[in-house]
């Protein structure tokens, strides 16, 4: 299956998919080369496994998961599945997908009415400070030996275990959220003398430079800092921490401070820039879409995915044909950049039947901790592993033939605190977009962001 999933990541034929966070399409590169993959091989271990018990579980289990890559396809997760079917046959998983509109309140829904699924795939800030600091979920620890531990980068692990050490998220593969310009529209507005192309960074100061000449060239809003709904904050919430040096918590996740002067600052400049507007009828992925049809000529909701997205032109192009640049988000000095990460993996709801917990954990086990499994299950994703190795099997060379994500991949250096494990994030999430639209309609910044900051550690207290 590797073999077909790059060749699909190379050819530009990837179906389409809701972006993890943002609510939009995934696609792919548009280049005509291909690459051989290496053939399957079982590693003594997972053969072992096999043969060990794992074969004769039989256990019919749920997965629901949110649209992360390809994991939001349906014909690609049936591939995935079949092949671990082959190693437990005996293991019937039934799969609904959600989105990041309506998916929160389908498990919530369940939850309250005792209808869990088994497994949910998505990331810590629902897994571990959510639905696990609730008492929902299964401590995966038992199933994180001392080659996992090693193997998985320790800031990654770190954010899929809560501060009592149990371990509700398995994770499975990882991106750096960033922004993207209008490269074409930049360069006629001579705005990319304020780019560092070649890094894909800038600073501050350049940065509204950019802005003001954009904005003077077309005579329209260059970007929107969007407000309807959480879906894609993550965008506007680096772009405000970014330009000034702030933070949205502290260190040790504790307590929000999007309050600080320098966030203040950054709410303030957006607020006085003619080129930002605060536009509350849309969320991450329709200021994506707005971006593709050229309405809009930067964009805060952006990764990977976007970058590879061939829908309506080959990747890398607008619908139109411009060229797409992703971007870091601009910092005072352009390096000091924060870009907020995306994890994301599996987790079990504790639904007090072990033979489906046990069913679950090998499922888990096979996609995110096997030689066999785990390659094609990261590529589905479209993100990139968590680990270099998995069971001593090299992943660094996953997507090598794969030029966009090998561009792409220099944005990691710059991954920041994952302060989403923050006690009370879904409540700071609702609180943040309510605040931003208060600005947009003319509310005092400092008010606003201290009524933002009152409510969420509000909850974080709870």
């Amino acid at each position: 299956m590797k073999k077909k999933v790059l060749a699909t990541l190379l050819v530009g034929a990837m179906a389409a998919s809701l972006l993890a966070g943002c609510g939009t399409t995934v696609e792919t590169t548009g280049s005509s080369d291909t690459t051989t993959a290496p053939e399957k091989t079982q590693t003594t271990e997972t053969a072992e496994a096999g043969e060990a018990g794992g074969s004769d579980v039989s256990a019919d289990i749920t997965l629901w998961t949110y649209p992360i890559g390809e994991w939001g396809n349906a014909e690609t997760v049936d591939s995935l599945i079949q092949d671990f079917n082959k190693e437990y046959p005996g293991i019937n998983v039934t799969v609904e997908y959600l989105d990041y509109t309506n998916g929160d309140d389908q498990v919530n829904t369940a939850i309250e009415g005792g209808q869990a699924p088994d497994l949910i795939m998505e990331g810590p800030e629902r897994l571990v400070a959510n639905w696990g600091a609730k008492g929902l979920m299964v401590d995966l620890s038992d199933i994180l030996d001392d080659t996992d531990k090693s193997e998985i980068y320790e800031s990654v692990l770190s954010a899929c275990v809560n501060k009592e050490g149990a371990t509700y998220e398995y994770p499975l593969c990882m991106t750096a959220h960033c922004m993207a310009i209008n490269k074409t529209v930049f360069e006629e507005a001579d705005a990319m003398q304020y780019v560092d192309a070649e890094n894909h960074t800038w600073t501050t100061d350049d940065f509204f430079k950019a802005m003001d000449a954009v904005y003077a060239h077309t005579g329209q809003t260059v970007g929107a800092v969007y407000c309807s709904g959480q879906g894609g904050d993550q965008g506007t919430r680096a772009l405000i921490n970014n330009l000034y040096g702030g933070t949205f918590t502290d260190a040790d996740h504790t307590k929000y401070t999007a309050d600080s002067a320098e966030n203040v600052k950054a709410i303030q400049a957006l607020v006085d820039s003619k080129a930002i507007g605060f536009d509350a009828s849309i969320a991450g992925g329709d200021e994506i879409n707005l971006f593709r049809q050229g309405v809009l000529n930067v964009a805060f909701c952006w990764n990977i995915a976007q970058q590879l997205n061939a829908d309506n032109n080959d990747a890398g192009l607008t619908n139109d044909g411009d060229e797409i640049l992703f971007m870091a988000f601009p910092s005072e000095k352009a390096t000091d950049t924060k870009l907020c990460g995306g994890i994301w993996g599996f987790g079990v709801f504790d639904n007090k039947d072990a033979n489906k917990i046990e069913a679950s954990k090998l499922f888990i086990k096979y996609m995110a901790d096997s030689a066999e499994g785990t390659p094609d299950a990261v590529l589905s994703s479209t993100y990139f592993p968590v680990r270099d190795t998995v069971e001593g099997k090299d992943l660094t060379g996953l997507y090598g033939d794969v030029q966009t994500m090998s561009d792409y991949s220099t944005l990691m250096q710059y991954l920041g605190d994952y302060y989403q494990v923050t006690p009370g994030w879904a409540e700071a999430r609702t609180a943040w977009w309510n605040m931003l639209q208060q600005v947009g309609s003319g509310a005092d910044v400092q008010t606003a962001v201290d009524e933002f900051v009152g409510t969420a550690n509000a909850a974080a207290a709870n």
